[in-house]
């Protein structure tokens, strides 16, 4: 997808876009660093609004064995442990993920304080690659944007879906809970 392709809950910002694109990729090209110790696919970090970094993690689920170890609520967690804090407003903080959130992943950014959110590849295009459930969403960028929480998404978006059909062409697990119909 192209520049005219990215979403976003505020009048589109190129300065921002090329930021979102930078480290969208390079968390993207980080992959196969979790996967070899068993996270993946879904890579999360957390900048200052001085772009510096405070942490980057990946998905946890299957080898954690916990059903809410997603990139971006590790993430959360972790910058919460190092900044002492369960509130991260005031520290102007920005997530970075190479998918888009999903219903679970939305709370806790909400409940955060994250003030930015910029994500890769869309929910739909996630549930097409990896069968992942992203859960029910309607207008949730705009329920942010009312909560003053910025958001811009389908970054980088072809590479990204590139690294989603990599993981599950190498036979990888993606959480999805089993259920009887």
């Amino acid at each position: 997808m192209s520049q005219a392709d990215v979403v976003a809950n505020e009048p589109v910002d190129a300065a921002k876009v090329a930021k979102a694109e930078k480290i969208i990729l390079g968390l993207q090209a980080r992959l196969p660093v979790y996967t070899a110790k068993g996270a993946g696919p879904f890579v999360a970090a957390i900048y200052d609004s001085q772009g510096n970094l405070v942490v980057e993690t990946a998905n946890s689920v299957v080898d954690g064995q916990c059903s809410h170890n997603h990139a971006e609520m590790n993430a959360i967690r972790l910058a919460e442990e190092k900044l002492g804090t369960y509130d991260l407003g005031p520290h102007h903080l920005s997530l970075y993920v190479t998918a888009e959130p999903c219903v679970m992943c939305m709370g806790g950014i909400m409940w955060s304080g994250i003030e930015a959110v910029y994500y890769g590849v869309p929910s739909k295009r996630v549930e097409e690659i990896t069968g992942f459930d992203e859960g029910y969403k309607p207008d949730w960028q705009e329920a942010f944007r009312e909560r003053g929480i910025t958001v811009y998404g389908n970054i980088a978006v072809e590479a990204g879906e590139k690294v989603l059909q990599q993981y599950m062409d190498e036979g990888r697990v993606v959480y999805k809970p089993e259920r009887d119909k």
